[in-house]
């Protein structure tokens, strides 16, 4: 017997806490009888150019609660990217339409394109019923053509994708996706995939509902045989690079770079993310499905413009000046805090709080499977990273750096969580550099006549660890503290600075030594546990190559050890289990085998992150997650923001 699901339909134990005032979607029982719309579109529609109202809504369209109240149109909202890849922040604000959401507590997935669904007893089909009558931005029909073709010819095409989607794939096997009718989906997985709808809710699962059929087919062989001409008349190598230009995907620039690509977001672009801009404007989508509760079409805001900053410095000096409506993105590290609120006046703007998901502030992946045989078999020495461990001194670092507003922490659910393991949490970061050294002497590590530490091959213990200073400039901070403490207990690293599309490239080739990125996992665990064992083939920096052999299920990378194989089997249970104090078992088994293995060194519990609103900026939360997996502020629900002046 399958359960029918209408809203709320994952729910998880509330942890963040003091969230108050949910923007709440809901369907309207009955037709609906169209409310107002934006003067500009009014106008079009008044000169024969564009639909009337009743025509371009759903009859039973979204309904939107206000966050504090009914808005008014008008308006452009500013808000600033950085550089010629912040493609993400235009995603966190504007790209979050799936079949369905996160809410605001981030404690349960709510119905958004699709309005009900149903789950079968073993969580191995999902069958979504889609809301009648949406309408693509260029006026199109969407309906359940989009989502088959978006799976089954998109993304399970192996030229556009080298394997599918972990979100999509489940047992080795892709998803099937069949049409039922018009407007009813079907979901197959080859086994149990409980955490579906969950994975649907994050930015990662938005492909259902990223491809529209009549546009992107054109740029499929199967649909239009004279595509590899095209993309040569395009000045573009393959059909695949067409189809990647025009369609984009979740990730990638150039989903921000066609302004001719129907979307089903409140803002379609008017000016793209392209080489050179100094500027992304994003004007009313005239088709946009929902609705607030006088039935108004949103959004209220007319258009939205991302100003781009080549620094943090600039970014900076446009909040503080008046220049930016709401921003958290780039600015919120803790020593511009004192600035922002020393300004609040000046810029007219009032303080956002970030509640952080993430489990870590800075996490050292010491690559356990370098290419250097004599590299690898130091890292993967697991006394040799609990030495370095301890010859951390935390407390140093988090009143310098983070002042003082954290505390010491390795890895796992934060202490809010139900689901939190004290020993993986804390062991190893008691700091006491004599320990360490002993530690050292006794695997083999001997000091040579500079004080500096001595392989056993003989070879000077030196290595690197790469940080991105433009993304995170504090974990650059934290590493030349880090580097210190090191030294003093006879170890040499490098702290290696390099720019992000490289730091990529080195993690893909397994060609770092060690890198550092903020740990996630802290309030969903299950979402992103890249920590607990190597399952991202781009986060488990650790061990890349374990995590090519598990999503590829053991076609491609390296065979990773049996603990490692172990946590992987537990959590493909652990995600296939519905019952959430089962799963939390399950999960606790993963969490002692990582404490025991202690693959990564952490040094502090994620801090809270902040942002600015302007005044004049209302229907705002002012206290909301912030995560990837919960991509703020999308799931605030932007199109319900307004001006008050």
């Amino acid at each position: 017997m399958s359960k029918e699901i209408l809203s709320g339909g994952v729910t998880r134990r509330a942890v963040l806490g003091g969230m108050a005032g949910v923007a709440a979607l809901s369907l309207a029982g009955r037709a609906f009888a169209a409310g107002g719309e934006a003067p500009d579109l009014a106008q079009l529609v008044k000169d024969g150019k564009l639909p009337p109202l009743a025509e371009r809504l759903p009859k039973k369209p979204m309904v939107v609660t206000p966050f504090e109240k009914v808005g008014t149109y008008g308006g452009t909202l500013r808000r600033g990217l950085r550089g010629s890849s912040d493609h993400n922040g235009i995603l966190r604000m504007v790209g979050n339409q799936s079949l369905v959401r996160w809410n605001l507590d981030f404690t349960a997935v709510q119905p958004n394109l699709a309005e009900r669904w149903e789950v079968n007893d073993d969580a191995t089909q999902f069958t979504f019923h889609l809301i009648e009558g949406v309408r693509w931005s260029d006026g199109h029909p969407f309906t359940s053509d989009d989502v088959v073709f978006a799976i089954e010819d998109c993304v399970k095409n192996t030229e556009l994708y080298s394997s599918t989607p972990a979100q999509l794939s489940v047992a080795g096997k892709p998803v099937t996706v069949e049409k039922i009718d018009d407007h009813t989906v079907k979901f197959t997985f080859a086994a149990a995939n409980a955490l579906y709808l969950e994975n649907l809710a994050t930015p990662l699962g938005q492909h259902p509902t990223l491809f529209p059929k009549h546009y992107c087919s054109q740029f499929l062989p199967k649909y239009n045989p004279n595509v590899e001409a095209d993309a040569k008349k395009a000045g573009v190598t393959s059909w695949t690079e067409l189809f990647r230009s025009r369609c984009g995907d979740i990730e990638i620039p150039s989903r921000w770079g066609n302004v001719d690509k129907p979307t089903l977001d409140p803002w379609v672009v008017k000016e793209p993310y392209a080489g050179g801009a100094t500027r992304v404007v994003m004007t009313r989508n005239p088709y946009f499905w929902q609705v607030d509760t006088s039935g108004n079409q949103l959004p209220y805001i007319d258009e939205i413009n991302f100003g781009i900053s080549q620094d943090v410095e600039s970014l900076m000096l446009n909040v503080i000046s008046g220049k930016i409506d709401i921003q958290e993105r780039h600015i919120s590290v803790l020593a511009n805090k004192p600035t922002l609120s020393q300004n609040m006046q000046k810029g007219d703007y009032r303080l956002l709080t970030l509640v952080p998901s993430a489990s870590q502030q800075c996490q050292i992946y010491f690559n356990i499977t370098h290419k250097d045989p004599a590299m690898r078999k130091m890292f993967a020495d697991k006394s040799f990273r609990q030495a370095l461990s301890i010859g951390l001194n935390r407390q140093e670092l988090i009143d310098i750096v983070y002042f003082g507003q954290s505390e010491p922490y390795q890895a796992g659910p934060r202490p809010t969580h139900p689901w939190y393991h004290e020993k993986y949490a804390r062991q190893f970061t008691e700091f006491d550099a004599d320990k360490a050294g002993a530690m050292l002497d006794q695997a083999g590590y001997k000091k040579g006549g500079d004080g500096f530490r001595l392989r056993p091959d003989g070879q000077k213990v030196f290595f690197s660890i790469d940080v991105i200073p433009t993304l995170y400039p504090d974990l650059v901070d934290a590493l030349e503290l880090v580097k210190t403490h090191w030294a003093q207990i006879g170890i040499d690293m490098k702290v290696n600075t390099i720019e992000r599309a490289l730091y990529y490239t080195r993690g893909d080739d397994n060609a770092h030594d060690a890198q550092v990125w903020p740990g996630p996992g802290g309030l969903d665990p299950m979402l992103d546990p890249r920590d607990f064992f190597a399952f991202h083939p781009q986060g488990s920096r650790y061990a890349i190559p374990w995590t090519l052999w598990y999503t590829s299920n053991g076609a491609r990378g390296e065979e990773p050890p049996e603990s490692q194989k172990k946590r992987m089997k537990l959590f493909d249970e652990a995600r296939s289990t519905a019952d959430l104090d089962k799963r939390g078992a399950i999960m606790k088994q993963i969490f002692d085998i990582a404490a025991e293995e202690f693959e990564t060194v952490g040094l502090c519990l994620a801090v809270g992150g902040f942002g600015i609103i302007r005044n004049n900026l209302r229907n705002v939360p002012e206290k909301e997650p912030d995560s990837w997996s919960w991509p703020n502020p999308g799931p605030a629900l932007p199109q319900q923001f307004t001006f008050t002046s």
